[in-house]
C-alpha cells in the first residue's frame, strides 16, 4: 500500500504533466494565431494589389512622345505617343489632305519645312487659331510599301509639337534612330493617324504625314510631362516599317 509520501509524489507528477500539457497547448495556440494573422495580412495585401491594378489598368501609361510614343518625352517616355488614358469618342475624321508641291507645306495652321526630305528631320511650326474636334491629317509623302493597320507594330521617325504655339516636346530625330511600338499601345490619335480609321487611309511604308490630334486623342485633361492638360498636338510621322 503506497505511503503518504508516495501518493504526494504521484500527485505532484500528475500536476506537473498537466501544467506541461497546458503550456504546450498554449504555445500551439499562439503559433496558430500568428500564422493565421500573417496569412490574413498577405491575402489582404494581395487583394489590394489586384484592386489597384484592375482600377488603374496597370497604368504606366507614360507618354506620347518619346519611346515610341508612350508616355514620356521620348519614344518611350512621358510625352511620347505611347499609352495615354482611354479617350472618349470625338468627331469623325475626314480623309487626309493630299500632298502639295511647294518646298514648304502648310496645313490648318501647321507649317513643315523640308516636307518631302525623308532623310532629314522636318522643321515644324504651328500657330493654331482653334482646337480640332477630330483627327486632322495631310500626307506629305505617300508611301508605296506595306500598309499599317490599327494593330500593327510599326517603326517610325516623328516630331511632336504643341498645336497652339509649335513648341516641340519630343522628336525621335534627336537620337537619329527610328522607334518601334505597337499601335495598340499608343495614344488613340497615333493609332488612328497611322493605322487608319474611317475615311483616314492607313499610312504606307515610305510615307510622311502631318497628324493633328485633339486633346481627347492625346493626353486629355491629365497632360504628360511637357504636354499641358487639354493640349492639341501635332505629329509629323515617317513610317519606316510595318509588322
Amino acid at each position: 500500500m503506497p505511503t503518504n509520501k508516495q501518493r504526494r509524489e504521484t500527485e505532484r507528477r500528475r500536476l506537473q504533466r498537466q501544467l506541461e500539457e497546458r503550456r504546450q497547448r498554449e504555445a500551439a495556440r499562439k503559433r496558430f494565431t500568428m500564422v493565421a494573422s500573417i496569412v490574413g495580412t498577405l491575402v489582404l495585401i494581395g487583394a489590394v494589389i489586384v484592386i489597384v491594378v484592375a482600377t488603374t489598368g496597370g497604368d504606366n501609361k507614360t507618354g506620347a512622345a518619346g519611346s515610341a510614343p508612350t508616355s514620356s518625352t521620348s519614344p518611350a517616355a512621358s510625352s511620347s505617343p505611347l499609352p495615354s488614358l482611354s479617350a472618349p469618342p470625338v468627331g469623325t475624321p475626314a480623309a487626309c489632305a493630299k500632298p502639295g508641291k511647294s518646298a514648304t507645306a502648310s496645313y490648318d495652321g501647321v507649317t513643315v519645312t523640308n516636307p518631302t526630305d525623308l532623310a532629314h528631320a522636318p522643321k515644324v511650326t504651328s500657330k493654331a487659331t482653334t482646337d480640332p474636334t477630330a483627327l486632322e491629317c495631310q500626307d506629305l509623302v505617300i508611301g508605296k510599301g506595306a500598309r499599317a493597320t490599327p494593330s500593327s507594330t510599326v517603326s517610325v521617325q516623328y516630331t511632336g509639337v504643341l498645336y497652339k504655339n509649335g513648341t516641340q516636346f519630343d522628336s525621335s530625330w534627336k537620337t537619329g534612330k527610328a522607334v518601334s511600338f505597337s499601335l495598340t499601345g499608343v495614344v488613340p490619335g497615333f493609332t488612328q493617324g497611322i493605322g487608319g480609321t474611317g475615311k483616314v487611309a492607313p499610312m504606307r511604308v515610305g510615307g510622311r504625314r502631318i497628324m493633328i490630334l485633339p486633346a481627347a486623342l492625346g493626353y486629355g485633361a491629365q497632360g504628360s510631362g511637357p504636354i499641358p492638360a487639354n493640349a492639341a498636338l501635332v505629329f509629323v510621322v515617317d513610317l519606316k516599317s510595318v509588322k
